[in-house]
């Protein structure tokens, strides 16, 4: 069984403006263990250079890259797994490319894709979106109840997803969590390195 290495799960994403690199080490530095390097819109020459350099990054301080989406990326970065979305490349078909030492973490938005993502042999899941707003400015959010049915359907690890704010992170992960993904609220604070010690300590609390 998988297990996550912090509460925390940390997301280079540009949303904030910042160079994912810059950002990345920012996180590691506060001591964040696990991100993912998630830039859609960037060309596939750039997000290669981003994610090796991260994944060199991760390997020094002993923190674990996962590569939003490409599985071509992932290995050729030497990244510790991929997570895939439900319209991306199959998990089947991902194992198969990137072997049985690497992760995989599935998105999932109920408990008929959480079930299918663990009998396929993912690593952990993806849930949300937990609240309304967000990266994404979510309409409505799936909800602790949700998240609740999803905990007790699966025993792999579940990363919440989506309008997770600092305020968000108790409650999230007293209610099956095992690990917290937040965007808008990191890369947006002014003091980014302080606001990810504080989430991580809310985590450990």
């Amino acid at each position: 069984m998988t297990r996550l290495p912090s509460h925390f799960y940390a997301m280079i994403d540009p949303a904030g403006g910042h160079e994912p690199v810059m950002l990345a080490e920012t996180m590691l530095d506060a001591g964040a263990r696990i991100m993912q390097l998630r830039l859609k819109d960037a060309p596939g020459r750039d997000f290669l250079a981003a994610a090796r350099a991260i994944a060199d990054l991760c390997r020094k301080r002993g923190a674990t890259l996962i590569v939003n989406d490409r599985v071509d990326i992932a290995i050729l970065a030497n990244a510790h797994g991929v997570h895939l979305g439900q319209t991306d490349l199959p998990l089947d078909a991902a194992r198969r490319i990137i072997g049985n030492d690497k992760m995989i973490g599935i998105s999932t938005h109920n408990v008929e894709q959480a079930r299918a993502a663990e009998g396929g042999g993912a690593n952990y899941i993806g849930f949300g979106p937990m609240y309304p707003g967000g990266l994404r400015n979510n309409a409505a959010g799936k909800g602790l109840d949700e998240l609740r049915s999803i905990r007790a359907a699966v025993k792999i690890p579940i990363v919440a997803i989506g309008g997770i704010s600092e305020a968000r992170v108790v409650e999230t992960l007293a209610a099956g969590a095992d690990a917290v993904a937040i965007i808008t609220d990191v890369v947006n604070a002014p003091d980014l390195g302080g606001k990810v010690r504080s989430i991580l300590a809310l985590a450990r609390s």
